[in-house]
């Protein structure tokens, strides 16, 4: 088993980890902000995109840990306020605040239109696997809606 690790430090490597987080699912009790650290995470079950393009058969998940540290401030919009409601991941954007100046505003962006919404210093992120995988369900298929 291949663990991924990655970290974030600009928008293009952010970029990578939204495609390594694209359709991630979670409970919102996995989401969590702490002002005194500046820091947000979040526990997540994500598909392993990386082994099913190698085959189609291949349709994994892992639990994996997102750390974004240097937050400012977290916002959220259209997030199911029960702790066991399930959140599905569709991207993670980012919008810089200036040109010079590394603060801007990290998107998490979830299916249903939900959005959390992070104020940085800057882009200081981080993408751990945590765990063995296993079988996933099924394949995310955004052309018909399914699983």
């Amino acid at each position: 088993m291949k663990r991924t690790t990655l970290a974030a430090q600009d928008g293009e490597d952010l970029e990578v980890l939204s495609a390594q987080l694209q359709d991630a699912v979670a409970r919102v009790k996995d989401f969590v902000w702490l002002p005194k650290s500046r820091r947000f995470a979040a526990l997540v079950n994500r598909f392993k995109w990386e082994t099913a393009q190698e085959s189609r058969s291949a349709n994994l998940r892992v639990r994996s840990r997102l750390v974004i540290d240097r937050v400012l401030s977290v916002k959220s919009y259209r997030i199911r306020r029960d702790p066991d409601a399930v959140a599905a991941l569709l991207s993670i954007r980012y919008a810089p605040i200036g040109e010079d100046d590394p603060s801007g505003v990290v998107e998490l962006v979830f299916a249903g239109g939900g959005v959390i919404r992070l104020e940085v210093e800057c882009i200081d992120a981080a993408l751990t696997d945590v765990s063995g995988e296993w079988a996933a369900l099924g394949r995310p298929d955004h052309q018909t809606g399914g699983r």
